[in-house]
């Protein structure tokens, strides 16, 4: 009990028994301290492998990965995803995480990445502070939106409506789907989270919040739906024991992006290199186990649904000093 076998070198995994034990704590406790939530140490980082001698007066590709956009059981495959991004473009590439999307837009903004995956919610609200462009975005079942998934286990939970007064998970503070959109719908009400639920905790990871609901550690969750339907197709022993009772509108899907340190023709190359990948054997197969059609672009309806986010997040914060709906 504890660590499980690890693929990713220093990166830790929590196997599932230790996960409940941890949580049944933070429930118990009634505390929401993101030190108390069952996590991967993402204070560390992997070194991919390395393109070889000549190549070796480039600098190192710096790329972070948000593990609250991704399941645990993709990690793998964003080790390959950069390995292969590494050598089209004569890199050596490192694999940097951290716990929470605050973390990684830091690190973006100083440069100490080049280029991360992350959630629209923070990109929505840190693209002008921080200063980091969209590389691409990647299209998954033919789409570049996904929405918020409000999940039960209990057959008695029909309704957002029905969860008042008890346990509810939240992914990140800055999570688009997993914490802004249901803070939004109980504004809608007006309600505030810390006020209607009796207790809350933040588990840092979508995966997390499913598990939470099916364990039946937390009585609701708000979920990420690329994630949710992920497990559905993957693992339905995940979601099996839970039930969507409420979906938000569509939301753009998480970016790709890099930093406003990164060279320009570094995020030319890089990508051309992620434009590439469905079109190469190699890459096609990392894609399909990442659930991702190809990257591409964001057209044009992706970037127009930036402001309402914004939008979203100044009512929710507002919403006791008059502020107008979105």
């Amino acid at each position: 009990m504890g660590l499980t076998n690890n693929p990713f070198g220093h990166v830790k995994v929590l196997g599932s028994a230790f996960y409940a034990i941890l949580f049944a704590f933070v429930l118990s406790s009634g505390c929401s301290r993101s030190s108390e939530v069952p996590v991967i140490d993402f204070s560390q980082t992997i070194s991919m492998e390395k393109p070889g001698p000549a190549l070796k007066e480039y600098p190192t590709l710096k790329v972070a990965v948000g593990a609250m956009i991704s399941p645990k059981e993709t990690f793998i495959h964003y080790r390959q995803l950069l390995a292969y991004l590494g050598r089209k473009i004569g890199r050596e590439t490192e694999f940097i995480q951290r716990k929470t999307y605050k973390e990684i837009n830091e690190l973006l903004g100083t440069g100490q990445v080049d280029i991360a995956f992350i959630c629209s919610g923070p990109y929505a609200m840190g693209k002008e502070r921080y200063g980091f462009e969209l590389l691409a975005v990647p299209q998954t079942q033919g789409s570049t939106v996904y929405q918020s998934y409000l999940i039960v286990k209990d057959e008695a939970f029909r309704r957002l409506e029905d969860l008042k007064g008890r346990t509810f998970a939240f992914t990140d503070p800055e999570s688009n789907t997993g914490r802004l959109v249901p803070a939004y719908w109980l504004a809608e009400i007006g309600e505030r989270p810390d006020q209607y639920f009796g207790k809350t905790i933040y588990t840092y990871s979508h995966d997390n919040s499913i598990l939470a609901v099916s364990r039946g550690l937390v009585d609701g969750a708000a979920v990420d739906s690329l994630i949710w339907e992920f497990y559905r197709a993957t693992n339905p022993s995940v979601t099996a024991s839970t039930r969507v009772i409420r979906k938000s509108e569509p939301y753009p899907v998480p970016p790709v992006v890099a930093s406003g340190a990164f060279a320009r023709d570094h995020i030319k190359q890089t990508r051309q290199a992620l434009f590439a990948m469905d079109h190469e054997p190699e890459g096609r197969q990392i894609l399909e186990h990442l659930k991702i059609d190809r990257f591409i672009l964001p057209p044009a309806d992706w970037s127009e649904n930036i402001p309402r986010i914004k939008r979203m997040l100044a009512y929710v914060e507002g919403k006791n000093h008059g502020s107008e709906k979105p």
